[in-house]
């Protein structure tokens, strides 16, 4: 690509002697949606600790490059990827209910994750969060920040989190399958609140899921990871093209080709459900 980009990834990752990540190239633009797509088993979550520094607390061991913003990530100590975690790359994790802590109510989860990265005190937090979840769709009223993960529905915790990765305004945003806990319904509002969050800030997404659909409807380029390779990627507008084995399948698992879905993408009158869209294997 022609321009600097804000991430770029050359990869290898392994737990003991066993190859999980073989290979892993690929780069991601300020301001771009990249979907990774692939089926369980493929090497998404391996690929989401390597980028995070946190694969050597699973008994794993990356090598080769991640450079963001210019600096190897896989080159810092611990200590300087506790400052980057979280206040410039943030995460949103699958499995809300169990990504929140069920004894702290969900204020307290804002106050620990601002205190990480910002002194400023909890006015300053405060007038942030007015602001971060009307974003989300979420009340700021002290009932609401008063209640525990338990006593919200799976819909809301997932808006927690997405608040929270949003919390510091961090320059790259890794989603882990933020969808595949939720209803239908509910998928379908994540992913519209994902792409404003893109079109009116600029978040820089890396988008990681086993479903097609939402891959189609968020991103800008999809990269199909098989068996811990990158096997093909693409424009979305080009996917229904790709010729790998494993990018066929996920494409023919669909109900419908993938450019009718992306012609129902920027529809503003009336949104596709995802439900129904991917058939059942």
């Amino acid at each position: 690509m022609n321009r600097e980009a804000l991430l770029r990834v050359n990869l290898q990752a392994r737990y003991s002697n066993k190859p999980v990540l073989h290979d892993i190239r690929f780069e991601l633009q300020r301001g771009e949606v990249l979907g990774l797509v692939g089926t369980s088993g493929a090497g998404k979550s391996t690929l989401v600790l390597s980028l995070l520094g946190l694969l050597p607390w699973r008994n794993g061991r990356v090598t080769g490059e991640v450079i963001f913003e210019g600096q190897n990530l896989l080159t810092l100590p611990e200590r300087e990827m506790r400052k980057l975690r979280g206040r410039h790359v943030a995460l949103i994790p699958q499995s809300p209910m169990t990504a929140l802590n069920s004894a702290i109510s969900l204020q307290r989860h804002f106050e620990e994750a601002w205190r990480a990265h910002d002194k400023s005190g909890r006015p300053a937090l405060m007038n942030r969060l007015q602001v971060l979840l009307a974003e989300v769709q979420l009340p700021s009223d002290v009932p609401f920040l008063s209640r525990r993960p338990s006593q919200i529905s799976v819909g809301q915790a997932q808006r927690i989190l997405i608040a929270l990765a949003l919390l510091h305004r961090p320059t790259l945003i890794i989603a882990d399958e933020p969808t595949s806990a939720l209803d239908a319904v509910t998928q379908s509002q994540i992913i519209e609140l994902l792409k404003g969050l893109n079109h009116r800030y600029g978040a820089t997404l890396l988008y990681i899921s086993h479903d097609l659909v939402s891959v189609l409807q968020l991103s800008d380029r999809i990269a199909v990871l098989d068996e811990g390779r990158i096997v093909e990627s693409l424009p979305v507008a080009e996917f229904g093209q790709a010729r790998h084995p494993a990018a066929r399948s996920l494409i023919s698992a669909l109900v419908v080709p993938p450019d009718v879905l992306l012609s129902f993408r920027d529809d503003k009158e009336g949104k596709l459900p995802l439900a129904g869209l991917a058939k059942r294997q």
